[in-house]
């Protein structure tokens, strides 16, 4: 049997480069992993997405982190990291999209782009 490898917005993050979540993949506020569950969520465009390393899995796992925790390296972020404090509120950024870009359907629980047909391939459930 072999196993194939899915398509995934996760395979655009390079090992251990920020990147901002709002380029990466659209979605509601959400939670730095550092702060925690008791943190107000953040826009996406305050958070950076980081893949790590994983012994077991070769495609690795990734966290959000807000400004105050992303992991810093010996190379500068991807984007300009975002100079707000975590009181303050920046404006969202704004990028013109690309011809390429086109929206497609993804799946609300594994966040993973839908096929033709409806259904997500990992978990089964049907999306309109």
């Amino acid at each position: 049997m072999k196993v194939a490898k899915t398509a995934d917005w996760r395979d655009a993050v390079g090992f251990d480069s920020p990147m901002l979540v709002s380029d990466l993949v659209p979605g509601e506020p959400t939670r730095c992993s550092v702060c925690g569950n008791d943190s107000e969520p953040l826009s996406r465009t305050e958070l950076w997405a980081v893949k790590h390393r994983h012994p077991h899995h070769h495609d690795g796992y990734v966290r959000f982190y807000c400004v105050d925790h992303v992991p810093r390296a010996d190379h500068t972020l991807t984007r300009t990291a975002p100079t707000a404090t975590r009181g303050e509120r920046r404006p969202p950024v704004r990028r013109t999209p690309a011809a390429s870009d086109t929206v497609r359907a993804m799946c609300p629980d594994c966040f993973i782009e839908i096929s033709a047909t409806g259904l997500c391939g990992n978990c089964g459930q049907q999306v309109a």
